[in-house]
């Protein structure tokens, strides 16, 4: 087989097309590598980053070279979306990620519709655009992945998680109005990344759990617009990544009607049991996070050797990253992927 770039591979494995090895991506935005090991060796730093398209493209960049992971992957947070569409956002510092800090409705029955599109005059937004626009131009032969926060999670940071959740039951119109309301946003943010040069599109839902759902909840919203977005940015041409949080036994029947190209799981996740009970198909992940903080290179090294054993399509970690976590365990990580080239 003629050597693969980046992209190939990647594009190779979600389109279960045979390939030399298994691509190691790590997406962004929940699932992000723009650690305190990288920021300050190479000096592109957040918080300044996450509002800046040229800070952005150029940390985005830095992580891809220091940490040996084949893509780049943008944005570095999960809060976007939710600030477009009104929400106050903490920006945290170098070493915190930002978060939510204040969500703008207190139910889905006073949410206030914006036009579509509104997350596109968000100044965070644009800056993304325009570093996936510089890097795929850059570096043709790096994908470059663009990552939305999945639909469940967008609401719920826009409606007081808490009241969301219960609402779901109780207010189900208004549920579906709000859940169809940020799909469509979330499409319209999508076709610009697609647009300007992303190569995959990963949807990161974290709220959208078997543990916090349960089956029939998690079939009847989870599914439904995380299909809805998903169908939306196939139609533009560009794959999916549907990453799910937490142990996913609970909705195991339903994962199969998940429209991803291939789908992400968390680390408590045996991903060989997993396609073998439930048929999924392409499989991402699922290196834990807690070892690539808290463990060494060595350990880090063998056990992404067993876990390649399991013939996981595309090695990743399995969920958000400590900004705290060594680059000498995620070069521990991608060294052993990258050895089966040899």
């Amino acid at each position: 087989m003629n050597a693969l770039s980046p992209k190939e591979r990647l594009q190779k494995s979600l389109n279960k097309e045979g390939v030399d090895r298994s691509p190691v991506i790590c997406p962004g935005g929940m699932m992000n590598a723009a650690i305190v090991d990288v920021m300050t060796q190479k000096g592109h730093t957040l918080p300044e980053a996450h509002h800046a398209g040229d800070l952005m493209e150029n940390l985005a960049a830095d992580v891809q070279d220091l940490t040996g992971f084949e893509n780049f992957g943008l944005p570095f947070c999960m809060t976007i979306e939710a600030e477009a569409l009104g929400s106050e956002v903490d920006y945290g510092s170098l070493k915190c990620e930002p978060k939510i800090a204040r969500e703008i409705f207190p139910s889905v029955k006073d949410v206030n519709y914006l036009p579509a599109g509104s997350i596109l005059n968000n100044k965070r937004a644009a800056a993304v655009i325009g570093a996936i626009d510089h890097l795929s131009k850059r570096y043709p032969d790096i994908p470059v992945v663009g990552t939305l926060t999945g639909p469940m999670s967008l609401a719920a940071s826009i409606v007081d998680p808490m009241t969301f959740l219960k609402e779901l039951r109780r207010e189900k119109e208004a549920a579906h109005r709000v859940l169809a309301y940020v799909s469509d946003q979330l499409i319209a943010y999508a076709q610009l990344m697609a647009d300007n040069g992303a190569s995959v599109i990963t949807i990161a839902d974290p709220t959208a759990t078997g543990e916090i759902l349960g089956p029939k909840l998690f079939d009847e919203y989870a599914v439904a617009y995380i299909n809805r977005v998903t169908d939306a940015i196939h139609a533009m041409g560009v794959p999916v990544i549907v990453h799910i949080c937490g142990q996913v036994r609970m909705v195991n029947a339903h994962l199969p009607a998940i429209h991803g190209k291939a789908l992400s799981v968390d680390a408590m996740v045996n991903l060989k049991l997993l396609k073998e009970e439930t048929g999924v198909g392409t499989t991402m992940g699922n290196l834990s996070t807690y070892l690539l903080e808290f463990g060494d290179p060595e350990k880090v090294y063998e056990h992404v050797t067993r876990l390649m054993k399991n013939n996981i399509d595309i090695m990743a970690p399995a969920c958000g990253l400590s900004t705290s976590t060594p680059l000498a365990n995620i070069r521990a990580f991608t060294a052993a992927v990258k050895e089966r080239d040899s």
